[in-house]
């Protein structure tokens, strides 16, 4: 089965589209006020060739194969009407997935008072009691925000009872957790698990899965913080690689290329296992669909590959020089809107965001559309980096921002349609990728380094803030859609009658 010409450029122009003022605003900064070695420019450029490459590559094969593998697994799961199956089906993939996903490991490595596997289990155990609980909302019909208002309760009661040095971590750990890997599959779940519901919300309870997940992690994360006690999450950063010459370049790409490799395989293994192990029992998928995903399996290891090597061996070093060099400036502040900008654009650059704001458009008909998604997603992770910047030249705790932040968006799910609740929560753990995680902590950490701050208090804790401001902006976009859809039935002649009456996907129509 071969892709034509069409969809590939199609693919290619969308990922350049989003890559390209990336690599436009680094190269601004290296020629203008923040001069960077130029190995370090080198290696920056190679990696943005195979983040793109990469990037195409993995969306293409989401859509061959992760998305339809997510949908059947889904569907079938749900027709067979047997709840204890559909728990204990839910539970495994939550924790499979979630051991297969790349950024759990760098998570653990960040946390040396817990053991690692104690960790990784400890999530995956996390995520798949929440995916269960995701799936019951959905089956029984439970309204998301008062499910969000208990467990953030819950989260913010234990933030109380463990070490300061821990909360951003501990935050992090909900962004890191749903990644590449795991969103796409997830998503399709969701999406499998109402098709065959025939109620008005089913399109709206689609979405939701992966907001419910992300507490997980922060949960487990915390309560191991409650039972080790650590002292403090030390975290040693990589150094910034010393080349000289064109053939040390290369061996530097030439080394992570065999370590992304075998991650990839060892990630991508349980998924194949789970879903043959599935396909052997319900048979539910012919053999030219069966052809079609095994190959979109192999674009999306491939894609995964590329990209990883890409962004950890070219950006992560080039993020945390110039973090040193803005922080180091007589205008340190600079950072600040520099950041903004860079976030506005990088979250599109993320390879799960293709994926919700493609599945958002779908869902709705084109009602809420990609351009709306990722304008929303851009401005909350520019205000998330900028107020990051922030913290890193002040060393105001995370708290201060979380708290209230988590409060807003708390609030605001009582006043917009559900939809859009259940979207701005799946974003925010999309929008906190493998990019956040190489280049805008990175930028942080080299920044927080040079003021001399705590990189473990003061830097970490992006991917928490990266993670949260989208769930106040998507659902201010849901307010903005409310309103226009009031102002429009008062000025029609259906009536006076209130918007309430009308279901979510009625109120995006209007």
């Amino acid at each position: 089965m071969q892709l034509n010409r069409s969809k590939i450029k199609e693919k290619f122009l969308e990922t350049l589209k989003a890559v390209f003022p990336i690599i436009a605003i680094v190269l601004l900064l290296c020629f203008t006020i923040a001069p960077i070695e130029p190995s370090i420019v080198m290696a920056f450029l190679i990696g943005a060739v195979l983040l793109i490459v990469g990037m195409m590559l993995f969306s293409i094969g989401a859509e061959m194969a992760m998305t339809p593998m997510g949908e059947r697994v889904g569907t079938t799961m749900t027709k067979s009407r047997n709840l204890l199956v559909m728990i204990l089906v839910s539970f495994a993939l939550g924790f499979v997935i979630t051991i297969s996903e790349p950024d759990l490991q760098v998570l653990a490595e960040q946390v040396p008072s817990v053991p690692n596997m104690v960790l990784i289990l400890a999530v995956a155990a996390g995520v798949g009691c929440f995916l269960v609980i995701a799936l019951l909302r959905m089956l029984f019909g439970i309204a998301l925000p008062h499910m969000l208002l208990g467990f953030y309760a819950v989260v913010f009661v234990l933030a109380y009872f463990v070490p300061k040095d821990f909360l951003s971590v501990a935050f992090d750990s909900g962004g890191v957790t749903t990644g590449p890997m795991t969103v796409p599959f997830i998503m399709a779940l969701g999406v499998g698990i109402s098709a065959i519901r025939s109620d008005r919300h089913a399109a709206d309870d689609s979405f939701g899965l992966v907001s419910l997940c992300s507490v997980g992690p922060i949960i487990a994360v915390l309560v191991l913080g409650m039972i080790y006690h650590p002292g403090s999450a030390e975290y040693v950063p990589k150094s910034i690689p010393d080349i000289d010459n064109s053939v040390q370049l290369w061996g530097l790409f030439a080394e992570g290329f065999p370590t992304y490799i075998k991650e990839m395989a060892v990630s991508l293994l349980p998924i194949i296992l789970f879903f043959g192990l599935f396909q052997i029992i319900s048979r539910d998928i012919k053999k030219k669909a069966l052809i079609k995903i095994v190959i979109g399996l192999a674009y999306t290891y491939v894609g995964l590959v590329l990209f990883l090597t890409g962004v950890n061996v070219g950006f992560m070093p080039a993020g945390n020089y110039l973090g040193q060099v803005l922080a180091g400036l007589p205008y340190a502040w600079i950072i600040v809107p520099i950041g903004m900008v860079i976030g506005y654009f990088i979250v599109l650059a993320e390879p799960a965001v293709f994926v919700l704001t493609k599945q958002v458009e779908e869902i709705t008909s084109g009602s809420v559309s990609a351009k709306a998604m990722g304008m929303s997603l851009s401005v909350g992770v520019s205000l998330s980096i900028g107020i990051s910047m922030i913290r890193v030249l002040t060393g105001i705790s995370i708290m201060w921002f979380i708290i209230p932040g988590y409060a807003i968006a708390l609030i605001l799910t009582f006043f917009v349609p559900k939809i859009f609740t259940a979207i701005a929560f799946d974003s925010g753990g999309v929008a906190s990728g493998p990019m956040t995680a190489t280049f805008l902590l990175p930028l942080a950490m080299g920044a927080c380094s040079t003021v001399g701050g705590n990189i473990v208090t003061d830097a970490f804790g992006v991917v928490a803030m990266v993670a949260m401001t989208p769930l106040i902006t998507i659902q201010g976009l849901g307010l903005i859609y409310r309103l226009k859809a009031e102002h429009l039935q008062k000025s029609t002649a259906a009536g006076y009658a209130s918007i309430d009456m009308y279901g979510d996907m009625e109120i995006i129509e209007l």
